[in-house]
């Protein structure tokens, strides 16, 4: 293959024209996280030595801050394997290697690590991953597929019973129509997460800018006035993406707003046409799992994966490369 070289863009005006049909790779998304605050996003495009675009991937460094615990610290997430413009495999490895190395050299000693992310394939990358020192850790990722049943066909009879009489007791989701259910979204939204540590939360302007584009919904789900659980749906080609949730489980048990949430959630996506939904987050790793198998529980295909990581301390990124060997 010729000559590849990667460049890297953090100026929306400066970007070249790209294969804009993965959300997740896309300029727009650039140009969101470009305007939430503790965000600068990076646009790796590589091109051949003819000049052509060959591949292009987003990359997320994020400025993470808290007094309680105090920490401050920067990460990297790449959210897919990125977009190539040709069908040969071996090409596009070659590719994806000119990228994660360019990644690196300009990153690595900014973040405290770098995560590669919600890959189409568990072993795409594998070596050139492993090249650039990343190690994997195994993760699950969940699906649900919106075209062949409806999502009524995928519950069993006390699902749909349950369903029934939270709605019959007046329990309704409707997407965020102003600027009083935005500001209801995010409080529940913050409240959901201040407890959970490893879970990050964008500045709300993020929230605000995906839901006012084409790309994106914000849903909030109800019981006679209360608010009782939000999430965040974004579209790529066919696909939905649930991105984020949060429910006042304890508060509101008896109307089971974790269910309703993210059945309204599926039954929208249904109603809008999308193939499948996927759930971006269902949980830390381990062997046992409630909220994973909640999510499995309304019929998605779960499918184990990988989640690579790079730690810029040299001693520590060795040590978990250890422990986390295949």
């Amino acid at each position: 293959m010729n000559k590849l070289t990667t460049t890297i863009y953090t100026d929306l005006a400066e970007l070249p024209p790209l294969d804009e049909s993965n959300f997740f790779h896309s300029s727009r998304l650039f140009g969101i996280f470009r305007q939430t605050p503790r965000h600068k996003p990076y646009m790796l495009v590589c091109r051949n030595a003819d000049g052509q675009t060959v591949g292009h991937m987003l990359a997320i460094v994020r400025y993470r801050t808290s007094l309680l615990p105090p920490y401050l610290y920067s990460h990297c997430r790449i959210l897919g394997e990125g977009v190539y413009y040709d069908s040969d495999q071996q090409q596009n490895n070659e590719v994806l290697g000119c990228m994660l190395k360019a990644a690196v050299k300009t990153l690595a000693t900014s973040v405290l690590y770098i995560e590669v992310s919600h890959l189409s394939r568990k072993m795409v990358g594998y070596r050139q991953l492993r090249q650039y020192n990343f190690f994997g850790v195994r993760w699950m990722s969940i699906h649900n597929s919106l075209h062949s049943h409806s999502p009524e066909e995928r519950l069993n009879e006390t699902m749909m019973k349950r369903i029934a009489s939270c709605e019959n007791r007046g329990v309704s989701t409707s997407v965020v129509g102003n600027e009083q259910d935005f500001e209801a979204f995010m409080k529940l939204l913050k409240a959901h997460s201040v407890t959970k540590l490893h879970r990050f939360l964008p500045h709300s302007t993020f929230f605000r800018e995906t839901a006012e584009s084409n790309d994106g919904q914000l849903l909030l789900t109800r019981y006679k006035g209360h608010v009782i659980g939000c999430s965040m749906l974004v579209y790529s080609g066919r696909n939905a993406y649930l991105w984020y949730t949060a429910f006042r489980r304890k508060s509101f048990a008896f109307v089971h707003p974790d269910l309703m949430t993210i059945w309204h959630a599926m039954k929208y996506c249904h109603a809008q046409g999308f193939d499948h939904i996927f759930f971006m987050n269902v949980g830390l790793p381990f062997r046992k799992n409630s909220f994973r198998e909640f999510i499995l529980s309304f019929g998605g295909k779960p499918t184990s994966t990988l989640r690579w990581f790079r730690c810029s301390i040299w001693w520590i990124n060795r040590l978990l490369s250890w422990i986390y060997r295949n």
